[in-house]
């Protein structure tokens, strides 16, 4: 048999292809670590309800919180979830234009949410509320502290993500980043109700 007739006689090699799937591992990455945020907010929480209640003869939370204010700032953060919902919904019809208004909002409410919190802190330093004051002011801060960190960080990563946006479109890849933003956007809305309910409410009226 030449070479010829024994190279077409042998069987074609079939190689299989593996199919990656970019969002997927994204998507658990991201879930991941909204997972470890929980944990970490689930401590805060936890060391706030053991150390909400001393004072130190210090001041409590119904002499140092304004539920007026609170409310508002509650406000901010609650409409800003539903301008970044608006936002989502013209990304699904391929608008980019008006997905980059609602963000743009989105970020401004965001970003009024901080302004309320900072103006807060400054307010309750300058009254000696300082975390150094009481155990109940130490856990204040750090759990509220930290949220307003994490809002802070979604302000960034709006402002980037709509850059993006902006110069390449909605393409695969910003649609599933937008998709990540939305889902901590809404996980910070989640706590920040439970922050409202535990520290303000509870601490005013309780």
């Amino acid at each position: 048999m030449s070479n010829t007739q024994a190279a077409t006689s042998e069987k074609p090699v079939f190689y299989l292809t593996e199919e990656h799937h970019p969002e997927n591992s994204t998507n658990l990455g991201f879930w991941i670590y909204l997972m470890s945020d929980c944990l970490m907010f689930a401590v805060l929480f936890a060391t706030y309800a053991v150390l909400g209640r001393n004072y130190a003869a210090g001041p409590s939370p119904a002499d140092l919180f304004d539920l007026k204010l609170v409310a508002i700032n509650t406000a901010m953060l609650l409409f800003s979830s539903i301008t970044y919902g608006f936002a989502m919904l013209r990304m699904e019809k391929s608008d980019k234009s008006g997905t980059l208004m609602w963000l743009g909002i989105t970020g401004l409410f965001g970003l009024a949410f901080l302004a309320i919190e900072l103006y807060e802190f400054h307010h309750l330093i300058q009254e000696g509320a300082t975390p150094q004051r009481s155990a109940f002011l130490s856990a204040f801060f750090a759990l509220v502290g930290t949220h307003g960190l994490h809002v802070t960080f979604g302000c960034i990563w709006l402002v980037t993500l709509m850059v993006q946006v902006a110069k390449y479109g909605l393409i695969e890849d910003n649609r599933r980043r937008l998709m990540c933003l939305s889902m901590f956007w809404h996980f910070l809305d989640v706590i920040w109700i439970g922050v409202f309910s535990l520290v303000y409410l509870v601490g005013v009226l309780g």
